[in-house]
């Protein structure tokens, strides 16, 4: 069964309701997803990480996570998830380098440290200690598709931010792309990302390709808005009903919420199969898809990006923003 492009990114770009597939990946896509799998390998690299991103995929709920590895991908490799240990799991990554193996999709998860190689290694190779940063160079030499999980490995993330004081990133750590120069790197961050947006992507590159890409190489059917345009509370920010305090009623941009210098579905999406977003509850958005998140050049968690603002707000909606900010 064959999907236009309309559908496909219906299926796969939808809200929670809609992207609750099972039915339609198994009697839809199954046949296209096993032939895909059949010469589409998956290597997943754990850098610098903390390993959310890995758990907020094992919450994926449908398809579920069990059935898209033993179904519809082959993993390869993967620290957390895989069974074997030692040199039978370095095996599978020095196998793929030695052969020059072409066929498969490296996936990156955390930054990759460049001032020393002791920061993070990833087993032995011929007796030597090997670093990720070394791994992911001669895996990305030879990927098909190059992607990051999680805005450590898409932008630096936690491990680069720096302090107010200009120190910090003590281990040189650099994105993905910044590792990978001259290769297109499709980028998915969060603090973790959502778990449909990782499997979503991952069944577009395999059935249809690489999607359509905003500026920061994000996938636009999980990236292409903002979080204000969809928020729960936009209707209190429209009224000028603006919070004081965080938990309160009322829009949360004059507390720090970074929703319009934000992108991404998560208002409309929401979080564990539907039950609530980061918005709703009164906590606000952190900005974690983004390229500054969470202290990357010394912004600070809660402080506005104003020229991020004059780029993603809608241009009749900048005035009454500029009106209501206060400093954080």
């Amino acid at each position: 069964m064959s999907f236009n492009r309309r559908d496909f990114l219906k299926l796969m770009g939808g809200t929670t309701a809609a992207f609750a597939f099972p039915s339609v990946i198994l009697q839809g896509c199954k046949k296209a997803l096993e032939k895909a799998a059949e010469r589409t390998q998956v290597i997943w690299i754990q850098a610098q990480s903390c390993s959310g991103c890995s758990v907020s995929i094992l919450n994926k709920m449908d398809p579920s996570i069990v059935s898209v590895i033993t179904e519809y991908i082959s993993l390869n490799y993967h620290q957390t998830l895989m069974a074997g240990t030692g040199h039978v799991a370095i095996s599978v990554l020095e196998e793929a380098v030695k052969k020059n193996r072409k066929d498969y999709v490296l996936i990156v998860e955390g930054s990759i440290p460049t001032k020393d190689d002791k920061y993070c290694t990833i087993g032995e190779m011929d007796g030597r200690i090997i670093g990720a940063r070394e791994w992911i160079e001669k895996l990305g030499a030879n990927a098909k598709a190059l992607v990051s999980i999680g805005t450590c490995a898409a932008f630096g993330g936690i491990p680069a931010g720096q302090m107010r004081d200009g120190s910090g990133n003590p281990t040189g750590a650099v994105s993905l792309a910044q590792i990978m120069k001259g290769k297109t790197v499709l980028n998915i961050p969060g603090c973790p990302p959502h778990p449909d947006w990782m499997v979503g992507t991952l069944l577009h590159v395999l059935l249809k390709g690489m999607p359509e890409l905003d500026e920061y190489n994000r996938p636009k059917m999980y990236y292409g808005k903002t979080v204000h345009e969809q928020c729960e509370r936009l209707s209190d920010y429209k009224a000028g009903k603006f919070a004081k305090h965080w938990g309160d009623e009322g829009c949360l941009y004059n507390v720090g919420c970074l929703g319009m210098d934000s992108c991404c579905d998560i208002p409309e999406r929401k979080w564990l199969g539907g039950v609530n977003s980061c918005t709703q509850c009164g906590a606000g958005c952190i900005g974690c898809t983004e390229d500054v998140f969470p202290d990357y050049g010394r912004r600070g968690v809660f402080k506005h990006l104003t020229a991020r603002n004059e780029k993603l707000i809608k241009p009749e909606h900048r005035v009454s923003v500029f009106n209501h900010r206060t400093e954080v």
